[in-house]
């Protein structure tokens, strides 16, 4: 019995057949092995025993396809395509892709909602070009890396206990998840609708204008140096129930790769681009790699304040390439690449939480929109300092709340996530900044007065009513130096008065009922 009721069979696995011999005598062939993995996991996924078939007759690739097979077709939901140079040169493997293809398209389309009924599986390198032009709008599972060294494919290898290959298991359960929502979605479809949703689906891609509900995020391409990070993060936010684009393969033109990720962006919320050692692809007509492109795309769409990016890279690393150099060098010191962007060098992990910090800064938007909307509504003053000013910083405090402001101050304690998660809503959700400047030495300062600078990248899409820099004791030569055109500066070298403070007092009382 099928998961799917509309179908006979639920999953079909194309491949060609030399690509299952095992290269070890009396061990399963990769396709056997794969096959049995897909259909363990699908089961823990969907609660049930999907159908999953493939041919395991000894046809070979010159033969005519069998007409049990192409009747079959028709009444399968789902196709599994192997793709490997065999696969492309077989006309067998061939005709099965074609013709589930037109089937499909007679009985609801390929594609359903934003999701294809034919999922690519790549063993083994192909050039794109040559792929079959019913998969060269998908995007492909490629179960092999390039070894770094020497740029040879290695191909993932089934295999368990303690010298399993995780990227083997990574990307099946990248292939099984995926294929678990798109079942999800066909089950959801009563047999009453199937002659309706081919048309409803054909509306909804003519009116590509309107973006799915859903947060839409732009995770862009990388290098594959970087794959298998892209992917961790591609996964986590596809469970998470985020839309990542692109869902297809970019283009490898110039003029058509900006059209489609230019497209991509308009519909997406936050990008985010993962740049590792190499330069990447040069598409044709470009003088400037994909990488590098989906980046400048970017920073074009950062001009809507409504739009945020993260830029990472990994710490320790090494880049030879030239031109790759320079680019990294651009993001670093360039202020148009850094428009809209924080660009971080940390672990995996840190980029995790930074890109939740993102999704969560649009609740944390509505929620200062709401509350500024209120005239009445006391106007709340972040004031910063170091853990070591606390103390000093305490009469400052006082006195804005005397003169009817809320004041909020950084946690002091907790661990590191939940300090930064703080400090970031905090920048978000406040009216005014004040950096108390005490004893925190000028590297202190250096990082506050960068988090001003940083304030659209970390989405905040509402000015500040107020940016100062409170100059307190101890009196220094490089406090007397200091001087800034990003902020007022305001200066109380010995003990606390309040007269510096009140044009500042002023100036956000002057902003009651002008918002």
């Amino acid at each position: 019995m099928t998961i799917l009721r509309e179908y006979e069979e639920d999953i079909f696995i194309s491949y060609a057949h030399i690509d299952n011999q095992s290269l070890v005598e009396g061990q399963k062939g990769w396709i056997t092995s794969f096959h049995k993995a897909l259909e363990i996991r699908l089961s823990q996924l969907l609660g049930d025993e999907p159908e999953v078939w493939r041919d395991e007759s000894n046809m070979v690739g010159n033969q005519y396809i069998d007409d049990a097979i192409v009747k079959r077709l028709p009444r399968i939901a789902i196709l599994v395509s192997v793709v490997t140079p065999r696969y492309i040169n077989s006309k067998w493997c061939l005709k099965e892709v074609q013709e589930f293809y037109r089937f499909a398209e007679q009985t609801g389309g390929v594609r359903v909602s934003d999701k294809s009924r034919i999922f690519k599986v790549v063993k083994t390198p192909v050039p794109f070009d040559k792929h079959p032009p019913e998969l060269q709008g998908i995007l492909g599972y490629e179960f092999f890396r390039l070894d770094p060294t020497t740029g040879k494919p290695r191909e993932f290898i089934f295999n368990s206990g303690p010298h399993a290959d995780i990227h083997y298991w990574a990307k099946l359960d990248d292939l099984a998840y995926d294929i678990y929502q798109l079942m999800e979605t066909l089950k959801a479809k009563p047999g009453a609708e199937a002659a309706a949703a081919a048309d409803a689906e054909q509306a909804a891609a003519a009116a590509a204008a309107t973006p799915p509900p859903g947060v839409t995020i732009y995770l862009a391409e990388s290098t594959l140096d970087l794959a298998g990070e892209r992917d961790q993060i591609r996964r986590e936010l596809q469970q998470r129930g985020y839309r990542v684009l692109p869902d297809k393969p970019l283009p490898l033109n110039d003029a058509d790769l900006r059209a489609a990720v230019s497209e991509d962006l308009r519909r997406s919320k936050l990008s985010v681009h993962l740049v590792g050692a190499h330069y990447g692809i040069v598409p044709e007509a470009s003088d400037s790699s994909v990488v590098s492109l989906q980046n400048e795309l970017a920073a074009e769409r950062s001009r809507d304040p409504s739009f945020t990016r993260v830029i990472w890279m990994p710490p320790g690393l090494e880049v030879r390439e030239e031109r790759q150099r320079g680019f990294i060098d651009y993001l670093h010191n360039d202020p148009a690449a850094q428009h809209g962007a924080e660009l971080l060098q940390t672990t995996i992990e840190d980029l995790k939480t930074t890109i939740q910090d993102k999704l969560s800064a649009a609740s944390l938007q509505r929620a200062a929109a709401a509350a500024s909307a209120d005239d009445d509504a006391p106007r709340r003053v972040y004031l910063i300092c170091d853990s070591q000013d606390l103390d000093e910083a305490g009469p400052v405090s006082d006195y804005l709340f005397e003169q009817g402001f809320e004041v909020i101050t950084p946690v002091m304690e907790g661990d590191e996530a939940e300090v930064r998660a703080d400090h970031k809503e905090n920048l978000l959700l406040c009216d005014a900044i004040l950096i108390y400047y005490g004893r925190a030495g000028d590297p202190w300062l250096r990082a506050k007065m960068l988090d001003l600078r940083k304030l659209a990248g970390y989405g905040r899409t509402k000015p500040l009513l107020a940016k100062a820099v409170f100059v307190a004791a101890p009196q220094t030569p490089a406090k007397d130096r200091f001087r800034t055109l990003e902020a007022t500066v305001i200066r109380c070298p010995e003990r606390f008065t309040p007269e510096p403070l009140r044009p500042l007092v002023a100036q956000l009382e002057a902003t009651k009922g002008a918002q």
